[in-house]
């Protein structure tokens, strides 16, 4: 049983000994996996003696203010050139739109003019041209002499012109508010077209009611993503109303709306403008009642928004006679004096019509009446201004006396000359028409009465 007992312990020793065996094989195969070495009996066939980890990084640590620096990171990291080249034009695109829509100063940005500053449109061509050259110049740098060539593709080109996004306001709006905006303003267009079309396919006018409509659908979609300073701005250089706006300050010539007078105008007018406009082709009573309430509220409006003495030019400016007087006065220099200047042509205007209706007055005798009437007027004019009197106009002088001498057979162009004392070559410029050298009896020849002597002398032919 002795031997028994040792064989029982031998084979327990060598169990220990294999379960020990296989422990420490198993963690030698894990150590040698972490460092990247894969045991023969694992599977698949592939072997490698390394381990491919994930390099992490952010894009804030390969973006830099300065573009070398930013180049240089991007090629650290593997980018293609191609991808660079992309990535560093896109970037200097944007950076350039940011200062052409913030540093150049358009006469769309001046709403308030009813016509563009030649000056300012010059300026802002000149700047535009300095921006881009500029651009140009930094891409040549950071990119080679040929960026534009390897980039046709990348290039913006719009397919339509969107509207211009730019000044203090509307230029420093978000890309993704601009861009919100601009397809706002390419379907607010063919939404506009697609119905002018449509009525004119069918034989009909555009209804501006209808278009109110669209203009307020579009106005609507506008307010969804602009701030109401943003929305103010783009309607005061867009709008159907604002344009109506400077088309009427236009017409009134002198009175010169400030940018402040404008949008407090725009401001008091648009809505009401809104109402009026779906009420345009409204003729039944109740219509036109509305119609003429909002146009007293719109006059009490204006009156508020530009105070009593702007709105009193502002009312006297519709009348052409009244813009005449002070164009009269800023001419001589004398404002002070438009209303006297007004008044008295207003009074001219009355006697002309006056005079005008006599109808017992020949052709002649009106036209004499009615320059009376305007010397009377002018001398009352310069007398407004201080001005001399203009002398009285000296009146035409009579027509010289005609003499007459009818032929008779025989007398010659020397017979007249002799007979009435005047030079031949005189009589032949006062008778154009005849031909002396075949003269014939019965034909009327003017004498130069100037040229007669005061005895004629008796002549024989």
């Amino acid at each position: 049983m002795r031997w028994r007992a040792i064989l029982l312990l031998s084979l327990a020793a060598n169990l220990v000994l294999a379960a020990g065996w296989l422990w420490t094989g198993r963690n030698d195969s894990r150590r040698m996996t972490r460092q990247g070495i894969v045991p023969e009996a694992a599977a698949g066939t592939v072997k490698t003696n390394f381990l491919v980890r994930r390099q992490f990084f952010t894009w804030q640590e390969v973006e830099s203010d300065d573009y070398p620096t930013y180049i240089k990171n991007l090629r650290d990291i593997g980018c293609p050139e191609q991808t660079i080249r992309d990535i560093i034009i896109a970037d200097v695109n944007a950076l350039y739109a940011r200062r052409r829509a913030t540093e150049v100063i358009t006469p769309d940005q001046h709403w308030w003019r009813v016509e563009p500053d030649p000056t300012m449109s010059q300026n802002a061509t000149e700047k535009a041209r300095e921006l881009e050259l500029e651009r140009s110049e930094l891409l040549v740098r950071l990119l080679g002499a040929n960026w534009e060539s390897g980039d046709l593709v990348s290039l913006p080109r719009p397919t339509r012109p969107g509207v211009v996004l730019d000044g203090p306001v509307l230029g420093n709006m978000p890309n993704e508010v601009k861009q919100a905006v601009e397809a706002i303003s390419v379907r607010s267009t063919d939404r506009m077209n697609a119905y002018i079309e449509e009525q004119r396919k069918a034989g009909k006018a555009a209804d501006p009611a209808e278009l109110a409509k669209l203009r307020q659908q579009t106005r609507t979609e506008l307010a969804a993503v602009m701030s109401p300073l943003q929305l103010e701005e783009f309607l005061l250089r867009y709008s159907q109303n604002a344009s109506t706006l400077r088309a009427q300050l236009k017409d009134l010539k002198y009175f010169n709306a400030t940018p402040e007078e404008f949008r407090a105008l725009f401001r008091a007018t648009d809505a009401f403008d809104l109402q009026l406009s779906t009420l345009a082709n409204a003729t039944d009573g109740s219509s036109a009642a509305t119609r003429l309430a909002i146009e007293q509220q719109r006059a009490a409006a204006i009156k508020n928004a530009l105070g009593p003495e702007r709105f009193e030019q502002f009312r006297a400016m519709q009348d052409p006679a009244y813009r005449d007087a002070y164009a009269a006065a800023q001419r001589a220099g004398t404002p002070e004096s438009v209303a006297a200047i007004y008044e008295i042509n207003l009074a001219a205007q009355q006697e002309q019509a006056r005079i005008r209706g006599q109808t017992n007055l020949t052709a002649e005798q009106l036209a004499i009446e009615l320059k009376k009437a305007e010397l009377e007027q002018l001398k009352a004019n310069a007398q407004a201004v201080g001005q001399e009197v203009p002398p009285e106009p000296q009146p035409p002088p009579p027509p010289e006396p005609k003499k007459v001498h009818v032929l008779k057979s025989g007398e010659t162009l020397n017979f007249l000359a002799q007979l009435y004392g005047v030079n031949p070559s005189d009589l032949r410029a006062a008778n154009p028409n005849i031909d002396f050298n075949k003269l014939k009896g019965g034909e009327q020849v003017s004498i130069p009465i100037k040229l007669l002597p005061v005895v004629p002398v008796p002549v024989t032919p």
